[in-house]
C-alpha cells in the first residue's frame, strides 16, 4: 500500500512515528515550508520534517497547494492514501482525488463537534467532560467529510490543553494504526455521514483571545487558564503589570465586588473577584520573570486588597 503522511506539528509528529513503528512508513510526507522562530528568528523545521528527516523519508514543503504547479510533483506520484494530522494548508480538489483511497484526517475531537483549528482548546473551554478522536475521509468543505471510526477521551478536571493534546494524540495513534489495518485488510473503508445540524467551529485561538474578562464566571476563567496553556498563555494585567496565569481554583463567593479586584493575597494564592464566584491564582509568571508558585511571587510583590486586574 502506496501511503503518503501530511502534518506539521508535535501532534502529527506523534501520529507519523506510530506509523512508522507499525509498518507504514510513508513513501514521503508533505509539511509546512520552515519558520522563523525564537529571539534569533531562525529558521526552524517543523516536528514532522525532524521526524521524517532522521528516518530518511522524502519530504515536500510546498508553500501552497493551489496551484497546478505546486501540486504537480505530488500528483506524479501514484498514492493508495494520505493520512493527514494538523497539516495546516488547505487541500484543494485535485489533492483530495489523488489517492485511490482518498485522504483519512486524523482530527481532534468528536466530530461533527469543534471542526475547526483548535479543538482542543475548545472543548474545555466550553467544558465539555468528554472530547475523542475522529479519523474521517477527507471532502472539500471543513471537517466535514464521512466519519471511519472515533474514540472517545475523558477530559479531566485538571486538563490543560497541553495534557489534552497529548491523551488526543495517544488515542490518535491507535486509531490511526487500526483503521490502516483495517484498509490494508479488507481493501475499504465505509464512513458514516456527520449530522451538520450539531456541528460546532473551533475557531484558531489568537493571542487576544487569551486575554482574561474578569466580568466572566470564575469557573469559565479557569477553564480559559487551563485551554490556553501552554499558548498562548492565558494574560491579564495586575496594578498595571503584565501577568501570565497558569493555574487557578474556583471558590465560592458572594457577588456585588467589582470583576478584577484582589479580595486577598496570601501564600495559598491571590483571589479575584469575578462575575459570580472568586478565583485563586495559584501559579503566575510575571512579565521577563519565571513561571512561579502566588507565595513565591507574593515574597517579593504587594497587593493590597482593593487593587485591580483586568
Amino acid at each position: 500500500m502506496r501511503l503518503a503522511f501530511a502534518g506539521t506539528p508535535d501532534f502529527a509528529a506523534t501520529i507519523l512515528s506510530a506509523l512508522i513503528d507499525n509498518g507504514f512508513t510513508p513513501e514521503f510526507v508533505l509539511t509546512q515550508p520552515d519558520r522563523a522562530q525564537g529571539r534569533g528568528l531562525k529558521l526552524t523545521a517543523s516536528p514532522v520534517k525532524q521526524l521524517a528527516s532522521a528516518h530518511t523519508i522524502p519530504i515536500f514543503q510546498p508553500p501552497t497547494l493551489k496551484t497546478a504547479d505546486a501540486r504537480a510533483p505530488l500528483l506524479a506520484q501514484p498514492l493508495d492514501v494520505l493520512v493527514v494530522a494538523a497539516y495546516g494548508l488547505i487541500l484543494p480538489p485535485p489533492i483530495l482525488e489523488w489517492p485511490r483511497f482518498g485522504c483519512l484526517n486524523v482530527h481532534a475531537s468528536l466530530l461533527p463537534r469543534w471542526r475547526g483549528a483548535a479543538p482542543i482548546q475548545h472543548a474545555i473551554l466550553a467544558g465539555d467532560a468528554q472530547t475523542g478522536i475522529t479519523l474521517m475521509q477527507m471532502d472539500a468543505g471543513l471537517d466535514t467529510g464521512a466519519m471511519i471510526a472515533t474514540r472517545e477521551v475523558p477530559i479531566r478536571p485538571d486538563d490543560t490543553a497541553g495534557s489534552l493534546h497529548d491523551a488526543l494524540a495517544a488515542t490518535g495513534v491507535t486509531l490511526a494504526v487500526d483503521v490502516l489495518r483495517q484498509l490494508k485488510n479488507e481493501g475499504a473503508l465505509p464512513g458514516v455521514p456527520q449530522d451538520g445540524a450539531l456541528a460546532t467551529y473551533a475557531g484558531k485561538i489568537e493571542k487576544a483571545h487569551a486575554r482574561i474578562d474578569w466580568a466572566q464566571d470564575a469557573a469559565a476563567i479557569e477553564r480559559a487558564i487551563r485551554a490556553f496553556n501552554p499558548v498562548p498563555g492565558a494574560h491579564t494585567l495586575l496594578r498595571g503589570s503584565p501577568l501570565k496565569l497558569w493555574r487557578a481554583a474556583v471558590l465560592p463567593g458572594m457577588d456585588g465586588a467589582i470583576p478584577g479586584t484582589v479580595l486577598a493575597a496570601h501564600p495559598q494564592g491571590i483571589d479575584i473577584a469575578c462575575r459570580s464566584g472568586i478565583l485563586r491564582i495559584l501559579e503566575l509568571q510575571p512579565a521577563g520573570g519565571k513561571r512561579q508558585t502566588a507565595a513565591a511571587f507574593l515574597a517579593g510583590h504587594s497587593l493590597p486588597p482593593g487593587c485591580q486586574a483586568g
